[in-house]
């Protein structure tokens, strides 16, 4: 979210983001030639971070997440976690918002918080000789928060400025509808924004109370990449969390049985049209996740080799892209497909996105093409997920959540290798031969595809 509007703290803020980014650019030299250690550091409070000491830079990236996120916004009040994200660095303790982002920018350093379906995240970088002055800032912002009337009131309208901006959008009414359609009176039908009503509704009690409930320390997850050693750190991990609330306060939530076999049709007059798919999914821990991880590549993930984009885009131009994902969260898990194309072609691409599925569950993936993915998928995890400080902060603090342990990335290729053809087969039939739930956005399609 925007910060202050401060002339002095934008102006000082824009050299550190360049020094910090000159800085940030160098370090996939460390990742690429030396090999990763990760240490477990565990406080005397027991707050535990996953620790990788690298002192080629000065600087040092924090990555934290608490669990809960935007699945926990009050009803009727959707959007809070959205709206508290843009909160924490508008002034906390005695500091105003002016006064606090001067300081973070006299430190060096930058911070920055959001939400997701299922967790709030929290990133500092900082400068490796202005470390604790930063992370005392990073202390007050997330123990005390103020939530002031004029920066909640301002970084609330531009919140309801951006919502109104997209409420005659085809694609927001669009993926509302099917959020609602596959989820229905879940949370995660409702939109991470909120409404124009839901935001406007959430007061200052409700952010602290929304803050007090979900920063616990039973539910925080923390990475530290950089000049930092582990004794140090011990402390820190202390000093920075160790005043908040020992447990999370957060309001259960069930699983959702994620409702497929129907089609949800938008209907606008325009020359694109819009398609996406959900399957059935895989959960993380289940024993078949990487026979699924390894159909999705197969079947839509793998750039330029997918059979979908072979089909779609290579054989006969009807998208400029398409692609597959698995999205997994915490309570629901999907195998999902997405397209857009020319509205005169929607029900092509329709009846040939359906060919290949079918043939895809019937007849499962060859041996070549499982041997090509389990390559890409095991020399591609470095580029993707470990080529700077901030990318496996990221990556360590989702591996803590998927609970993998601290071992993981030695083992990943292990279990990927494992996976047999047999077992790829019959992960396909499973999800892809469920009736999918189907969006289509676009003119009316009057029963084609």
């Amino acid at each position: 979210m925007p910060g202050s509007t401060s002339v002095y703290a934008n102006t000082i803020s824009l050299t550190v983001r360049l020094l910090l980014g000159l800085i940030l650019f160098v370090l996939p030299a460390f990742t690429a030639s030396a090999a990763m250690t990760i240490q477990e550091v565990k406080s005397d409070k027991g707050i535990t971070a996953w620790l990788v000491e690298d002192y080629t830079v000065p600087i040092v990236t924090i990555r934290f997440v608490f669990d809960g996120g935007a699945s926990q916004d009050p009803v009727g009040k959707e959007g809070t976690a959205n709206l508290m994200a843009g909160l924490f660095d508008e002034g906390a303790g005695d500091l105003d918002s002016d006064a606090f982002q001067i300081k973070l920018d006299d430190v060096g350093a930058e911070m920055s918080f959001e939400e997701s379906r299922d967790g709030f995240y929290g990133t500092m970088r900082m400068l490796a000789e202005k470390r604790d002055d930063a992370l005392g800032l990073l202390k007050l912002a997330i123990e005390k928060p103020r939530f002031d009337p004029a920066p909640v009131e301002r970084i609330r309208a531009q919140i309801i400025s951006g919502i109104e901006s997209n409420v005659r959008n085809p694609e927001t009414i669009a993926q509302a509808k099917w959020r609602q359609a596959l989820y229905g009176n879940h949370p995660y039908a409702n939109s991470e924004n909120g409404t124009t009503e839901s935001v406007a509704a959430v007061t200052q009690e409700d952010l602290r109370t929304f803050h007090k409930a979900m920063f616990g320390r039973d539910g925080l997850h923390v990475a530290v990449v950089g000049a930092i050693d582990a004794e140090t750190l011990k402390r820190k991990l202390d000093e920075i969390f160790g005043g908040l609330p020992e447990k999370q306060q957060l309001r259960p939530l069930a699983n959702v049985d994620v409702k497929l076999g129907q089609t949800i049709e938008v209907n606008y007059d325009q020359p694109q049209t819009s398609l996406q798919w959900a399957f059935p999914g895989v959960a993380r821990e289940a024993p078949d996740f990487y026979a699924a991880a390894l159909l999705n590549e197969i079947l839509g993930g793998q750039a330029y080799t997918s059979r979908l984009y072979q089909e779609v885009r290579e054989k006969r131009g009807l998208a400029y892209g398409v692609s597959s994902s698995l999205v997994d969260r915490r309570y629901s898990a999907l195998l999902t497909v997405g397209t857009a194309t020319r509205s005169d072609r929607a029900a092509e691409t329709l009846k040939i996105v359906r060919d290949v599925v079918q043939r895809l569950a019937i007849e499962g993936p060859t041996e070549q093409e499982l041997a090509a993915v389990k390559k890409n998928l095991i020399g591609a995890y470095a580029i993707n997920n470990l080529d700077s400080s901030s990318s496996i902060a990221n990556t360590l603090v989702e591996l803590q959540l998927d609970k993998l342990g601290i071992d993981y990335i030695q083992r990943r290729t292990a279990y990927i290798n494992g996976v047999t053809l047999d077992q790829v087969k019959a992960v396909a039939k499973k999800l892809l031969s469920a009736d999918p739930a189907i969006l289509v956005v676009g003119p009316a399609m009057g029963g084609k595809g």
